[in-house]
């Protein structure tokens, strides 16, 4: 279906979605995405080392209570 597709016809795509939209409509867009997608990867970053901390915390107690016996 794509397979037609070249160079001349995906310029004229951009032309009109340019028109449409505007230039500077676009980069916003563009922007917003990128930033919002930015943000959540660092959250699941920050979620999954919260969560590698919490199994650390909840093994240790185990092995020290280990030690003192």
């Amino acid at each position: 279906m794509f397979q037609s597709l070249g160079a001349p016809e995906l310029l004229i795509i951009l032309a009109i979605v340019v028109v449409l939209f505007g230039a500077t409509r676009i980069g916003d867009i563009g922007n917003k995405g990128f930033g919002r997608g930015i943000r959540e990867f660092r959250r699941e970053l920050r979620d999954g080392q919260d969560e590698d901390k919490q199994e650390t915390d909840e093994k240790e107690p185990a092995a020290t209570d280990e030690k003192k016996r």
